[in-house]
């Protein structure tokens, strides 16, 4: 269904056809003009409605003429031709209308007035009968006239302007919320892909960093506590004497009993064993190395400084697994006679450091800094070589690194040859309660 504004657009198309031909009936019945008089209005008639036709300008996008030069032409030849028409006959008042009508649409400003002033003038005449003698009454009764039509047509000509523009308004601001409305139907489409894609990944990352921490779980306890059997059940199998034969043999039952327990514990992702039941960090630090001095055979020695405190569980943990993981290796490559095991609480952060007196290694290029330290923050490399740090490069030291860095924390290997190994390890100290 169209619009007032369409419907009036059609209307006022075609409007000023039959006001140029109707006129021409009460013209020849009234006035009785000659042959010749007649057919020179009808034709001023006819040249009227092919101007008011052809010559129009095109609106521009907004409405507007796109074209001032060409409206000044178009209104100026209409005036003329309504003067003309209105000289042959008043009837031709109907049709002035046109010209007021046409000196807004197609003008701007003071130029609608500047045609509007003769279109009036016409009218006045028209309205006074027709034109007479000019005498100073008749232009008095002519003027007053054209005044009054020119104060009334043009308050409904700003009227009529100023809706105009309201409706251009209305119909741009239409046009904006039907482009934003599609584009937020567009935002909206594609941010139900990209909910779709990170659910997706979601799941996928969830599944990636369960396997990740089964993998951690199971290398920090059964891959450590069948490191640890193996190696006792050697020294057993070396030894003669029955004490020191039967010493081992308990230690690996013992290795086996503890790793069955933690494997069930991963399995149940429950705290390990020495962090259970309430132990603090020191606590569990240094019953882990007193349980490991006794299975190695290699002292160690477990030094706390500033103020203990509690931790999250994940830093907990995190800092014992990479105490376990550390003297793993010191027994497995390092040959070394002393271990020392230093947890440094240092405001927002705390510390662990592994050290040891063995053979120590060169760290492997991909990651060292030239002065024997690995860094393995947000990502650093391998090692190879023995003591602290992971003589195969392999899962011990990724696990470490894993551990590490979900808590935003830092890693790092120094090691030389003949001097021996550290590990350190930094996280932040993030107290009970607060998310890891």
């Amino acid at each position: 269904m169209p619009s007032l504004d369409q419907r009036w657009e059609q209307i006022s198309r075609w409007l000023p056809y039959p006001l140029l031909a109707v006129p021409l009936l009460p013209y020849g019945l009234g006035q009785r003009p000659t042959a010749g008089a007649f057919a020179i209005t009808a034709t001023l008639a006819a040249v009227t409605a092919a101007w008011v036709t052809v010559v129009p300008p095109r609106r521009s996008v907004a409405g507007w003429p796109g074209q001032t030069w060409r409206g000044a032409l178009y209104l100026g030849g209409l005036v003329a031709l309504v003067i003309a028409l209105t000289a042959r006959s008043p009837w031709y008042a109907f049709f002035t209308w046109i010209g007021f009508i046409h000196a807004f649409e197609y003008l701007a400003g003071r130029w609608r007035w500047a045609a509007a002033v003769p279109v009036a003038f016409a009218f006045a005449v028209a309205q006074a009968g027709g034109f007479h003698r000019p005498t100073v009454s008749w232009i008095l009764v002519w003027g007053v006239l054209a005044g009054v039509d020119l104060i009334m047509i043009g308050w409904f000509g700003v009227l009529g302007v100023r809706t105009q523009e309201q409706n251009q308004a209305r119909k741009q601001m239409i046009a904006e919320l039907a482009a934003a409305n599609e584009r937020l139907e567009a935002m909206i489409a594609e941010n139900t892909g990209l909910q779709a894609q990170l659910l997706v990944q979601a799941r996928e990352s969830g599944v990636l960093e369960e396997r990740q921490r089964m993998a951690r779980e199971i290398h920090d306890t059964l891959a450590q506590g069948l490191t640890g059997i193996i190696a006792q059940l050697e020294a057993a199998s070396r030894t003669r004497d029955g004490g020191e034969h039967g010493r081992r043999i308990g230690n690996a039952t013992q290795l086996a009993r503890d790793s069955l327990a933690e494997a069930r514990r991963s399995m149940q992702a429950l705290r390990p064993a020495a962090l259970e039941h309430g132990a603090r960090l020191p606590d569990a630090l240094a019953a882990e190395a007193a349980r490991w001095s006794a299975t190695s055979g290699v002292a160690a020695e477990v030094t706390t400084t500033g103020e203990p405190r509690l931790l999250h569980p994940e830093v907990e943990v995190t800092l014992l697994r990479v105490a376990q993981e550390a003297l793993t290796n010191v027994a497995k490559h390092a040959g070394a006679a002393n271990a020392g095991v230093t947890l440094s609480y240092m405001g927002d952060v705390v510390t662990l450091d592994v050290r040891d007196d063995g053979a120590g290694f060169l760290p492997g290029a991909g990651g060292t800094d030239g002065g024997g330290t690995d860094r393995c923050g947000t990502g650093g490399g391998g090692t190879d070589g023995g003591g602290a740090g992971d003589r195969s490069g392999g899962f011990g030291l990724i696990a470490m690194r894993q551990r590490v860095q979900r808590l935003a924390g830092q890693l790092e290997i120094e090691s030389e040859p003949g001097v021996g190994t550290a590990v350190s390890a930094t996280v932040p100290a993030i107290p009970v309660g607060d998310a890891a």
